[in-house]
């Protein structure tokens, strides 16, 4: 049993957390059909999830404190699970909408509960767990994702695909949250939330703009790559969920090797050369003429976007007008911001020019991105934070 050490254990519900909902992604555009939705509505239903997380972030912390992170994610995931199934259900664009915000309430509790375990594991192990555990998530919603489009192929109807699927990865999840650890309870801070949501200084500000537009070219694969495979390149049937799969690949890869390039070459240089893969991959998209070179499209966007957010975090946690927690918050902040505006915004360019010209909306504000890597570098920093600062990030992986 020594095997299932907190540190397994943590990263196994990292890795089960995303599955469901990594299976409705493929069901999309099936979806958009059944309701009969342009780009538009559908951007306008899409808009439910991130409204849904953070509506929920402001009671999520206060809730997950009291309770402990443990019992967050078990009783998370049974909530997780009933919401995960209810898009395929809706039968008008309202009802899409809905689900969807109950969907990202409960998911920005459960992954809030994760992030806080993942700390704790971390303190009471001295293993630093928390970069690979996000990206077990990352390989969760790709293998979500994966078997979404097997099941499509297979012609089982939405709504049961992703039911059972939730069904079945619940007992595994449970226990896996059952078994983990107690944490001790932590001290009070000295600091309050309300500080986190005053102005950002210049220094933060340029590495929100920084991250902004990788959680937007994020959140627009995760809503758009589907559709954009079909309706671009006329992929069908489970084809049209492999971009997002290719993409969520190539993502954990990135988190798992960032690390690495971050100790060889440096925060800075690591942020350019991600960000000029991201660049050049929405390009690729632009222009793909057939379905494998958009797949290559999205692999290439996948490691250019990997380790945008964790460098970004790291940056913002070691400025010294406040306390990390405070500047990590307004990060977070900024960040569900880019997953709240990217997917709109291309659906809306689409309604009234086409598919490619939505996505790409992703190269201005990625060259954006590119052009404040910067913003990264250290600057008179404060010594390293005595937790990993990932952890006071909900909703966010």
């Amino acid at each position: 049993m020594s095997f299932l050490t907190p540190q397994r254990l943590t990263m196994l519900a990292f890795f089960l957390q995303p599955i469901a909902f990594g299976s409705w992604l493929p069901r999309i555009p099936e979806v958009q059909h059944a309701l009969g939705l342009g780009p538009a509505g559908l951007a306008f239903a899409l808009l439910g999830l991130p409204c849904g997380t953070l509506l929920t972030l402001p009671f999520a912390g206060p809730l997950v404190g009291k309770i402990g992170p443990r019992a967050a994610i078990v009783w998370g995931f049974v909530l997780y699970t009933i919401a995960a199934s209810l898009p395929a259900f809706s039968t008008d664009p309202i009802m899409l909408f809905v689900a969807l915000m109950l969907a990202g309430s409960t998911i920005s509790f459960v992954e809030l509960g994760l992030n806080v375990q993942a700390d704790a594991v971390e303190k009471s192990t001295g293993s630093m767990i928390m970069t690979t555990s996000h990206g077990f998530w990352s390989v969760g919603i790709m293998v979500g994702s994966l078997i979404g489009s097997g099941l499509a192929a297979a012609g089982l109807e939405a709504k049961w695909a992703i039911m059972l699927v939730a069904v079945l990865v619940l007992p595994i999840a449970l226990w896996a949250g059952r078994a983990l650890p107690q944490p001790a309870p932590e001290p009070a801070t000295a600091h309050g939330q309300r500080s986190a949501w005053a102005l950002p200084s210049w220094a933060l500000l340029g590495i929100c703009l920084f991250v902004f537009g990788t959680t937007m070219t994020e959140g627009a694969m995760a809503d758009w790559s589907a559709i954009f495979l079909r309706d671009a390149l006329g992929a069908e049937g489970g084809v049209v969920g492999l971009g997002y799969a290719v993409f969520a690949a190539m993502v954990a890869a990135g988190r798992f090797g960032g690390d690495t390039l971050k100790k060889k070459f440096g925060t800075v240089t690591t942020a350019r050369i991600c960000g000029t893969l991201a660049l050049v991959g929405a390009c690729i998209l632009y222009v793909a003429p057939a379905t494998p070179v958009a797949l290559f499209g999205f692999a290439v966007i996948g490691i250019g976007v990997s380790v945008a957010f964790p460098l970004a975090v790291t940056a913002a946690a070691r400025l010294t007008d406040r306390s990390s927690s405070a500047n990590v918050a307004i990060l977070s902040f900024v960040a569900l911001l880019g997953f709240l505006v990217g997917p709109p915004v291309i659906g809306f360019v689409a309604e009234h020019a086409d598919m490619r010209v939505g996505i790409a909306c992703l190269i201005p504000v990625l060259l954006l991105s590119l052009l404040l890597t910067g913003r990264l570098a250290s600057t008179g920093a404060a010594p390293a934070p005595t937790h990993n600062p990932e952890a006071d990030v909900p909703g966010v992986l």
